[in-house]
């Protein structure tokens, strides 16, 4: 996420999507060692990963490369990888089932026991990235599943945020509020809304969380 985000700084203000696409990925691939690279290839799990929801004024143009999301206007738009939805829903019926066996919801938020059974899945999706999905990882994006926004010359309001919001909302108050309100009635992310993981009592999310709100 660093390296991305240096890149991104650093890059030419009329850089385009295929640009920014072939830049970063020749960007992380230079912090690889040489000798790491034949194992990289082979096992995309091990590669640095992150995914990027980016506006280009120039080009007048959001660029959606992974799972994150945003919101133009009001309208909300995701890009999940393919197999979260099936994940988080493998976790869910295994935290159900741990509870139904006497373990308590305090127990499994602060050791979630459920979360390792779908470490060996998650592993076999992961080996699918810029495959099945896209990310940003030093390797070439599958252009097939990134996702552009062009937008025209009026006024737009725009948000991108990282998908560690269970509901994205027009404001950041109002996204904290409902994230809160995840934790404070499924603090385990079994229910309406489902994860591949609990909030953790020391931290104050489940997952990492970006947000930006704009007008163009």
């Amino acid at each position: 996420m660093m390296l991305t985000a240096r890149y991104i700084r650093r890059m030419p203000k009329n850089t385009t999507c295929e640009g920014f696409l072939r830049g970063v990925t020749a960007y992380i691939r230079k912090h690889y060692r040489k000798s790491m690279l034949p194992r990289l290839l082979e096992h995309p799990e091990d590669r640095l990963t992150c995914s990027a929801v980016v506006y280009s004024r120039l080009n007048r143009e959001i660029w959606m490369i992974g799972d994150c999301q945003c919101m133009i206007n009001g309208e909300l738009f995701d890009n999940p990888k393919p197999a979260e939805a099936e994940l988080a829903a493998m976790r869910a019926e295994e935290v159900r089932r741990l509870l139904g066996t006497g373990i308590t919801q305090d127990e499994l938020l602060r050791n979630d026991i459920a979360r390792p059974v779908i470490i060996p899945r998650m592993l076999e999706t992961m080996r699918q990235q810029n495959v099945t999905y896209s990310v940003i990882d030093g390797f070439p994006i599958d252009r097939r599943h990134v996702r552009i926004f062009p937008l025209d010359f009026r006024s737009w309001e725009i948000v991108l945020a990282s998908d560690g919001y269970p509901v994205l909302c027009s404001t950041l108050e109002e996204s904290e509020q409902r994230l809160q309100q995840q934790r404070r009635e499924d603090p385990l992310n079994i229910g309406t809304f489902q994860a591949t993981k609990a909030f953790h009592p020391d931290f104050n999310s489940f997952d990492d969380r970006a947000y930006i709100r704009f007008k163009v």
